[in-house]
């Protein structure tokens, strides 16, 4: 059996229905992401993230592309987010995060999805681009534990996100899975066009630790709580994996559960960057878990 999700824990004491309260009344001079644009979203006035009141979804589907743990044998329950608070010029997903297509639906609508993904079997609920939605998120987590919902929720990011904002969810989220992109900020602002990368990311999985400790699995290896790490190989070293590696082994701990990985390939603005514009072999592939394995890091994924 999977352990009972904190967030019907926060339902029933009543906690939950008081985030929503608060995360909401931040729409109107929205600071939930380290781009603090500080526009009133509920009066339609767009910030970097082009979202407004209602969420942009561009696909809801069992996923069986995620981790082991993840997947189990129904999937898990993936809910494409469109728009992202990143803009990186070698994003696969371009015409979702940077262009927003998809489809603009309530919270209400938000909540029978998460339900009918459960229905199908998925053993989460899995966000994909969630830090500028979060008091949607969290209100369609509200209506729908009230339905039934009862499997777990991940957060799944691009690690740029706000810790003050993290902090609210507190009890809501049971599995983090951030990505660590980068470890030197110019070349974040250079690839991401973003200040202050791998400072905010440091500070923002810090929290998501504190929040959820290492990745728990049950009896039959399915995550229901915990930080799950994913980093990107990118070509010439440009992520800067070593230092990565390092931070995540001492300053959280050496069995954080981390997912190397090597699906980089050029896309987007990549061909406009020579140092962008090829594949990693796998020798550097190879090189980079070497590389975690120095750090001494215990709970390696990776598969070329």
């Amino acid at each position: 059996m999977l352990k009972t999700p904190k967030y019907l824990q926060l339902l029933a004491n009543g906690q939950l229905e008081s985030k929503i309260h608060k995360l909401n009344k931040m729409l109107e001079n929205c600071v939930l992401c380290p781009h603090q644009c500080q526009v009133n979203r509920l009066s339609g006035e767009p910030g970097y993230c082009k979202t407004l009141k209602k969420v942009v979804v561009s696909g809801a589907d069992p996923h069986f592309g995620e981790e082991p743990e993840l997947v189990g044998r129904y999937g898990s329950g993936t809910i494409f987010f469109s728009h992202c608070n990143l803009k990186c010029v070698f994003c696969q997903n371009y015409e979702i995060s940077h262009c927003g297509e998809g489809q603009e639906i309530t919270n209400q609508q938000l909540a029978e999805v998460m339900l009918s993904l459960q229905k199908k079997g998925c053993h989460n609920i899995n966000l994909v681009s969630p830090g500028h939605i979060i008091p949607q998120i969290v209100e369609s987590i509200f209506i729908a534990a009230q339905k039934g919902l009862n499997i777990p929720i991940i957060y799944n990011t691009n690690g740029y996100d706000l810790t003050d904002s993290l902090k609210l969810l507190d009890g809501v989220v049971d599995i983090y899975m951030p990505d660590i992109k980068f470890a030197d900020n110019d070349l974040a602002m250079k690839y991401l066009g973003v200040k202050s990368y791998f400072t905010i990311a440091q500070a923002a999985i810090k929290e998501m630790y504190r929040q959820v400790g290492s990745l728990k699995t049950n009896e039959k290896n399915i995550a229901y709580e915990g930080l799950l790490i994913r980093h990107l190989v990118m070509p010439e070293n440009l992520a800067g994996t070593e230092k990565i590696m390092k931070f995540i082994a001492d300053d959280l701990s050496k069995n954080t559960y981390v997912n190397i990985m090597p699906q980089y390939y050029p896309a987007y603005k990549a061909f406009d960057y020579t140092e962008l514009n090829k594949r990693v072999t796998k020798d550097k592939f190879c090189d980079a878990l070497k590389t975690a394995e120095r750090a001494g890091l215990t709970n390696i994924r990776g598969i070329f």
